[in-house]
């Protein structure tokens, strides 16, 4: 009886080991769940462009206006270069003004400055201003989208292909949650001064044509800037093929995120799921940030027309948190060589510097040699001397 006991425990025992526990242990603690509803999202540490939290960030959806967003970034690209300014006028073509959908109700041979056609863009969401925006920046809407999709290639936006600028539906115009971050992230962090424009609830543009004057109003469709207090823009966009979409940025204590909501099943959903996702990842992250401001010390250089080279650091340093740690405790450690040999050019790395938290290396910056130092030839290494001797 005594046998038959301690089979009956034993077996207990070993049927208790493999049925499945609630109980967790510290080196595997349970993955967070985020309840969303769209099925394809990301969410996107702007500095780092480190993602957090994602869904389906890859699959291949409509996108809608959000399309706007890579029209918007070659527009202040077009800026930033010089070939428009934002007082220019603009002059809308019988194509741009035919663009259904979202519209301002532009007219063939209407002109507005391009700061009101970035206004109708961003906030309004306007397809006849973004096609007037690319043929007076290309020639051509055909021309604009080309370069739409070059600048795509550069920011590694390997699954979106534009056909139009302003995300009308067509076949082949399709784009992911995190091809989305990416063009976010590239106009937020390059071009901020997207802000102030995105973030406009209302405004009145006047329409000048033949039959005079009138006004007409411009109403945000990111409804977040008025019912999120973090929210900094950016865009919208729905159609019956892509349904609802938002990439969505905002800032708190100095961090900024990206939202992206695709495919949505209706405007409130992608609300609430970016809003779901923006509190999540302001309460999970924190973020590390080193300007390296701090004046680098020289560099000894064999060799050269000069001793020493002045060093400087190739950026500043971001690196995202998710585990509560204390930042205080990183540390910074120069690598760099004791001496370079001439020549050296300006611009060439010298060495680095490696950031590290409890002894494990999170990321380094590069340090580069400010200037440029020749090799010496024999005719300097005479007059040094010389020098030396005229002056000890």
């Amino acid at each position: 009886m005594h046998c038959i006991l301690s089979f009956f425990l034993s077996a207990c025992l070993l049927i208790s080991s493999l049925l499945p526990t609630s109980e967790v242990t510290p080196e595997q603690p349970p993955a967070e769940e985020v309840t969303v509803s769209a099925p394809s999202l990301v969410l996107m540490e702007a500095s780092t462009g480190q993602v957090i939290y994602e869904k389906e960030a890859h699959t291949s959806l409509h996108p809608a206006s959000i399309t706007k967003i890579m029209t918007m970034i070659l527009i202040f690209d077009a800026l930033e270069e010089g070939k428009i300014s934002l007082e220019d006028t603009v002059t809308v073509s019988e194509y741009a003004a035919s663009m259904g959908g979202s519209q301002v109700f532009l007219e063939p041979g209407e002109t507005q400055t391009v700061e009101t056609m970035l206004k109708c863009i961003s906030v309004a969401s306007a397809n006849d201003a973004c096609v007037a925006m690319a043929e007076h920046i290309w020639g051509s809407e055909q021309e604009f989208v080309s370069r739409m999709n070059q600048r795509a290639k550069d920011l590694g936006m390997k699954n979106t292909t534009f056909v139009n600028c302003c995300g009308l539906d067509v076949e082949g115009h399709m784009t992911t949650a995190y091809d989305v971050a990416l063009m976010s992230r590239e106009l937020i962090t390059r071009y901020p001064q997207i802000h102030n424009y995105c973030t406009i609830w209302m405004e009145n543009i006047t329409h000048v044509t033949r039959r005079g004057s009138s006004e007409f109003g411009l109403t945000n469709t990111n409804k977040l800037i008025r019912q999120y207090p973090y929210a900094t823009g950016l865009k919208t966009g729905s159609t019956s093929q892509a349904k609802y979409c938002v990439s969505a940025t905002a800032e708190k204590d100095g961090m900024k995120l990206i939202a992206v909501i695709m495919a949505a099943p209706d405007h409130k959903v992608r609300f609430q799921d970016a809003t779901t996702l923006l509190n999540y990842g302001f309460g999970k992250c924190q973020v590390y940030r080193d300007e390296n401001q701090d004046k680098l010390p020289g560099l000894a250089v064999q060799g050269g027309v000069e001793d020493q080279v002045p060093l400087v650091y190739e950026s500043g340093f971001s690196w995202l948190d998710v585990t509560g740690s204390d930042l205080s405790a990183i540390t910074k450690e120069l690598v760099l060589p004791e001496a370079a040999d001439a020549p050296v050019k300006k611009g060439q790395t010298a060495g680095k510097v490696v950031y590290k938290l409890n002894k494990k290396e999170i990321g380094s910056v590069n340090i580069l040699f400010q200037k440029g130092v020749k090799k010496a030839l024999f005719k300097d290494y005479f007059l040094k001397t010389l020098e030396q001797f005229l002056f000890c």
